[in-house]
């Protein structure tokens, strides 16, 4: 599958040195996700489906855990002979798959310069495509946030304020395929209004929390806390761009 939206993740821009360094991570979309696709793409278009597809493969037996959790680290690495190698390793596990692309799949320099040029006729377009999936995805972000705060907040948010808040993330899950970034921002603004009690609670009960925690010993090492989440997409586009000969 692809990322929400359909907008290519650009990894490696023309004339890039492979292999990159650090390589680049990514993350699952979904809670208990055990699965992701890589897709490799080439062309100048934030449409994933306006580029040539090189080739796509699955990584899978990832452990399950919340969202954004599992670190993917993806590696490009070419040859002499121009033949492109990339893999996904599920950093937990050490669990690895790779695609190995042949020169020939590429782009001729002709459908390059062309692609270059289409690029630039629709860059307002692509532009408005960009930023309705940003919409979109911060709009998942906010749903996915409040749904888990209700959830550990439970009896101590009242019936009348829950269900305020339910209707309001009914309202921007009727509305977060649609083609219509305003309305999509409106309706986020709203959940994120009909939510705003309920955040500072959270976060006034985190700061509770942390501050009921015993400090650390000053003479005494202390553990490097781990981090949080992060909001990733599922399935990343990756973009291998010709460097004038070969991709």
């Amino acid at each position: 599958s692809e990322p929400r939206g359909g907008v290519m993740t650009r990894r490696l821009e023309k004339n890039t040195t492979l292999p990159t360094n650090p390589p680049p991570e990514f993350s699952t979309a979904e809670n208990n996700q055990t699965a992701v696709t890589v897709h490799v793409l080439q062309g100048e278009r934030e449409q994933a489906t306006a580029n040539k597809s090189l080739g796509r493969f699955d990584l899978t037996d990832i452990p399950p855990a919340p969202r954004g959790m599992p670190q993917i680290e993806v590696t490009f690495d070419i040859d002499a002979n121009g033949i492109l190698n990339v893999s996904a390793k599920d950093k937990a596990t050490g669990k690895e798959q790779s695609i190995v692309i042949k020169a020939s799949s590429g782009l001729s320099d002709d459908e390059i310069e062309k692609m270059v040029k289409d690029a630039e006729a629709h860059a307002e377009e692509d532009k408005k495509f960009s930023a309705l999936v940003g919409a979109r995805n911060q709009a998942d972000q906010m749903i996915h946030a409040t749904e888990k705060s209700l959830a550990e907040m439970g009896d101590k948010v009242e019936q009348e304020e829950r269900l305020q808040i339910e209707n309001a993330i009914k309202d921007l899950k009727d509305v977060l395929d649609k083609d219509n970034q305003e309305v999509i921002e409106t309706k986020t603004q709203a959940l994120a209004e009909a939510s705003g009690k309920l955040a500072e609670r959270m976060y006034a009960q985190a700061s509770a929390a942390g501050a009921d925690a015993p400090s650390a010993d000053p003479g005494g090492a202390t553990d490097a806390g781990g981090g949080a989440g992060r909001e990733d997409v599922v399935d990343a586009e990756f973009e291998e761009v010709d460097d004038g000969k070969k991709s």
